[in-house]
């Protein structure tokens, strides 16, 4: 092994020193980077086991540990090695350490994945301790980790180097180790609550059930220009049509080619679903118990922290028709108000600049995007939407201008978009005809009308109530983050030459 005139010729810049460790290590031990190592405790099942172990104590137990280095002290004589679940601490000492298993230390670097094993003894200290009688090199890491205690102070390079970023940051690891737990959750809740699970395409020949800017893609085979889904929604309503089953969920990935911001990114995780024989209603009622029990499992509690507030995921939440909403922050009452004509003209009474073609339902929804969305604090359900923006919805009995439709919102972002399903095949049409010519009018010369979708409502399809939910905003909010990059393992970015 390492000795110390092999050392004083080891290069001055970190780097080169691990890859001139690496060439003599492959000289003196070989294979540095092993297929078979097997370990007969984590970290965490080390620690759970000898909870009890009390200080300046020693077993007689042999364990097989392993993990990366994150700290050595006293030239390798005690290090701290990391794995998933936690730390142990290492000593290596000519008392109870043999010879060839010290003669690795000199060779060992922070960052390097070691195996270890050894007898379990707790320091006086109270330190969970192994006295190493083996060590092996498993993996020779070739770069220095970032520092310990500070990570990465660069946010772009956090979310470029998310290895690096989780090594460093233990609320980064504990973030997305939350992030699946919520994800286990729903699709439990979603199950209990007798949803069955499907997956639909997510590559479309004609993209819908959103209004979203697609990635285009091609098909050789087929000799095919297809989209990446910007929705499930179409193909998860036909499997309602097929009787597969009265209540579908996709858990799903969306891909629409738009903007980037603290809450959106191009590529998103959507929880959808469909629940034959219910409503806007029930689908209210579902989210609420969904977001409880998530909030539960979290935290333990419906209370949690979000940035300087407390949010509160006990139901019932707040409901409001959007159009009580605006009255009560801007003194407009919509309800009362009958024509197109006259809503641009109240909008713009009251300040608003909207455009000269505008709908009444788009003067309602322009003005509640503007003043109240921010107020939406707390958990809340914003009902009765315009029919003018919302086609896939059913009336309001008495209000053909409103649909059964509303969107949950919480920290003034929207989290969910549910409705009372449109079941009306010729209805239906009209609005997609109508929903199409719109986005022609718009320069969408590419999209098209989904014929086999109309096909299959013309066979019929039950009343329902249909609900998306955008899990990465929600997993911000269980977890306190404050971008929608720091929930998604690797989001969206420039490259870096840009």
């Amino acid at each position: 092994m390492a000795d110390n005139k092999t050392e004083n010729t080891l290069s001055s810049d970190a780097t080169e020193v691990r890859a001139q460790k690496l060439k003599l290590l492959r000289e003196q031990i070989g294979d540095v980077y092993p297929a078979h190592f097997h370990r007969t405790l984590t970290n965490a099942e080390l620690a759970a086991k000898y909870e009890g172990l009390e200080p300046d104590t020693e077993t007689q137990d042999v364990v097989t540990v392993a993990g990366r280095v994150y700290s050595s002290r006293n030239s390798g004589m005690f290090m701290d090695i990391h794995d998933a679940g936690g730390k142990i601490q290492i000593f290596s000492h000519k008392d109870t350490t043999p010879e060839e298993a010290r003669a690795l230390l000199p060779m060992i670097d922070i960052g390097d994945i070691i195996g270890v094993t050894g007898v379990v003894r707790r320091t006086k200290r109270g330190e969970l301790t192994i006295n190493a009688q083996k060590i092996e090199m498993l993996t020779k890491s070739l770069l220095p980790m970032p520092e310990k205690w500070h990570g990465l102070s660069d946010i772009e390079l956090r979310y470029r180097k998310r290895h690096l970023d989780i090594m460093t940051n233990e609320d980064s690891k504990l973030r997305f180790q939350q992030r699946s737990k919520i994800l286990s959750g729903i699709r439990r809740f979603m199950e209990d609550d007798g949803f069955m699970e499907v997956e639909t395409p997510m590559l479309h020949s004609v993209y819908g059930g959103a209004t979203a800017e697609p990635f285009k893609t091609h098909h050789n085979t087929l000799k095919l220009d297809m989209y990446l889904r910007i929705a499930p929604e179409l193909f998860l309503k036909r499997t309602l049509v097929s009787g597969l089953t009265d209540k579908v969920f996709e858990i799903n990935r969306n891909f629409r080619n738009e903007g980037v911001s603290t809450r959106h990114n191009p590529e998103f995780t959507m929880m959808e679903c469909y629940w034959a024989y219910a409503d806007y209603e029930d689908i209210m009622d579902l989210v609420e118990r969904l977001f409880e029990s998530l909030a539960l499992s979290i935290h333990g509690t419906t209370e949690f922290p979000f940035g300087d507030k407390t949010m509160s995921f006990k139901g019932p939440f707040k409901r409001v028709p959007m159009p009580d909403a605006v009255k009560e922050v801007t003194g407009i009452d919509f309800l009362a108000i009958k024509t197109d004509e006259e809503a641009r003209a109240a909008a713009k009474a009251a300040g608003f600049a909207v455009e000269k073609d505008w709908t009444w339902g788009e003067c309602l929804a322009f003005i509640f995007e503007e003043k109240v969305e921010a107020t939406l604090i707390q958990p809340s359900h914003v009902t009765h939407f315009p029919k003018d923006i919302s086609p896939f919805a059913k009336e309001v009995p008495g209000e053909p201008r409103l649909v059964e439709r509303f969107e949950t919102y919480c920290n003034a972002w929207e989290l969910g978009n549910a409705f009372s399903e449109l079941n009306d095949p010729e209805e239906q049409r009209r609005r997609m005809v109508e929903q199409l010519e719109q986005a022609h009018a718009r320069g969408e010369k590419e999209k098209q009308l989904d014929e086999e979708f109309l096909d299959a409502i013309d066979q019929g399809m039950p009343p329902a109530g249909g609900l998306g939910i955008g899990v990465d905003r929600l997993i911000m909010l269980l977890t306190n983050a404050p971008s929608i990059r720091d929930v998604i393992l690797f989001p969206a970015r420039r490259n870096k030459a840009d």
